[in-house]
């Protein structure tokens, strides 16, 4: 399996990274992570992590500047897209189909080819700008997954929170998830 993992600048970098665990932890899956500027300095500021270490957890690392890597072309098959966190700038960029870098042409190149692609946005409150731009993008298939923490679950930590939600997130690609409780009804 092909993912494409795109990290924006928006709060909530820890979503990322343990994404990126869970999808490495498969042994199945190759995964193209692309960070943003401001990703990488929410990554200095919410973590302990440094971008060698988020790096280590992908397959490959690509420079958001760089609108000729691989993932930029249709033909680059893969099996779908993840942009968490995901600011409303990149939202807004995607919807409007202004591929000014290489996480929002990757985003543009799923809508083109038909591809999977599931964004987590994270902010609020949400105007109604945000709102129309995340209906456009739904009535096109794109999945929207916010962050929106479950407590059916009894979580006990902040990590089973951001599990539930990395959970909600494989679910999208159909890949099983241990590290979370789903309502057992």
């Amino acid at each position: 399996m092909e993912i494409v993992v795109g990290v924006t600048g928006a709060t909530g970098t820890v979503y990322a990274l343990n994404l990126l665990k869970a999808l490495k932890d498969t042994g199945k899956v190759n995964t193209h992570l692309i960070m943003s500027d401001w990703a990488k300095e929410n990554l200095k500021i919410e973590t302990d992590y440094s971008l060698n270490d988020i790096g280590s957890l992908a397959s490959v690392l690509y420079d958001n500047k760089n609108l000729g890597a691989k993932t930029s072309s249709g033909s680059f098959i893969t099996d779908g897209m993840v942009i968490v966190p995901c600011s409303m700038k990149t939202l807004s960029s995607i919807a409007n189909g202004y591929d000014d870098n290489l996480i929002s042409r990757t985003a543009g190149v799923m809508l083109k080819e038909g591809r999977k692609l599931v964004l987590s946005p994270r902010e609020t409150p949400l105007s109604p700008i945000h709102l129309e731009n995340m209906l456009k993008l739904s009535r096109l298939g794109v999945r929207i997954v916010p962050p929106m923490p479950a407590f059916y679950n009894q979580p006990r930590t902040i990590e089973d929170i951001i599990n539930h939600h990395v959970m909600k997130i494989l679910d999208q690609f159909g890949i099983d998830y241990d590290k979370a409780q789903r309502w057992q009804g």
